[in-house]
C-alpha cells in the first residue's frame, strides 16, 4: 500500500515538477490585457453614419494594435460617448483611436469590477 501512495505522489508531481522551459512559455505568452472607459466628444450627428461597414473597419484597426472594443454607450444627443475597450496598454487603445481616426477626451483603466450583488 504505500508503495502505491508513492507512485500516486510522484505522478501527482509531475506537471508541476515537469515545467516547459521559460523561453517556451514566454513565446506562448499572450499580452496581460487591461479594460479603459475611453470618453469622446463628437459633432452632432458624427455616429449617424456609424453601420456594420465602419465597425468592421474599426474593428480591424483595433487589431493591428490588440485592442478590442467591448462596447459603448451614447448619451441622448449622441455627442458624447463612453467606451470599454481591453488592450495591452493605454498607448494601444490611443494608437487605435489614431488609426480610426477618433477623438479621445479622456482614457480611464478600470481593473476593478464592482456588482450590485
Amino acid at each position: 500500500m504505500k508503495r502505491w501512495i508513492g507512485f500516486i505522489a510522484t505522478l501527482a508531481c509531475l506537471p508541476l515538477c515537469a515545467e516547459e522551459p521559460a523561453t517556451t512559455r514566454q513565446a506562448n505568452a499572450q499580452p496581460a490585457l487591461h479594460r479603459y472607459i475611453v470618453e469622446r466628444t463628437f459633432p452632432r450627428d458624427a455616429l449617424k453614419g456609424v453601420n456594420a461597414e465602419t465597425k468592421k473597419q474599426v474593428n480591424a484597426n483595433n487589431a493591428r494594435v490588440g485592442v478590442k472594443w467591448i462596447l459603448s454607450y451614447a448619451n441622448a444627443a449622441e455627442t458624447k460617448t463612453y467606451c470599454l475597450y481591453e488592450g495591452p496598454s493605454e498607448a494601444a487603445v490611443r494608437k487605435a483611436a489614431q488609426l480610426n481616426k477618433l477623438p479621445i477626451d479622456k482614457v480611464t483603466e478600470v481593473p476593478v469590477t464592482l456588482t450590485p450583488q
